[in-house]
């Protein structure tokens, strides 16, 4: 892998930009032990996440949820998670219940406090339109529960 591995050569000024598509490629990049995305560009990184309609349709809802997509749910969630942490100081956790037919929460907490809840369905098919999307989807939970912290603080040290 060279370091300039990209899907079309150019990295886009959304990934630079985006806070939330930094925090994804963070916690991609924390989990992976044997050093596979070193190399690999943001683009790259963040290139499973897009997955357009046409190719939703064509992805199977029969059978288990793959691992690779449980991995994509988990980082998505993660990163909302630590971005709302480092917002508001809060150690915040996240717990992710799928069942083997892709139904299931995404649960964002700190202490007592649910920051973020999110209804799963079709597991499968986890993804977004664009980057933007996903920057749009996740800076959304981040900003709620950011609020949700804020404004019931006690609740979250618990």
């Amino acid at each position: 892998m060279s370091t300039t591995n990209s899907v079309n050569g150019t990295a886009p000024n959304q990934v630079i930009n985006s806070p939330f598509l930094q925090a994804i490629v963070q916690q991609i990049r924390g989990q992976d032990s044997y050093g596979v995305y070193r190399n690999w560009s943001d683009e790259l990184i963040l290139k499973p996440f897009i997955v357009s309609k046409q190719k939703k349709r064509e992805i199977s809802v029969e059978g288990e949820v793959d691992p690779v997509t449980i991995g994509r749910i988990m980082a998505f969630y993660r990163a909302v998670a630590a971005c709302i942490e480092k917002e508001t100081g809060l150690l915040s956790q996240v717990v992710v219940d799928l069942s083997h037919e892709g139904f299931g929460w995404a649960l964002v907490f700190s202490g007592r406090l649910l920051l973020a809840v999110k209804t799963l369905r079709d597991a499968h098919r986890f993804g977004f339109e664009s980057l933007e999307k996903v920057a749009e989807e996740g800076e959304k939970l981040v900003q709620k529960g950011v609020e949700l912290a804020q404004r019931f603080p006690e609740v979250g040290r618990l």
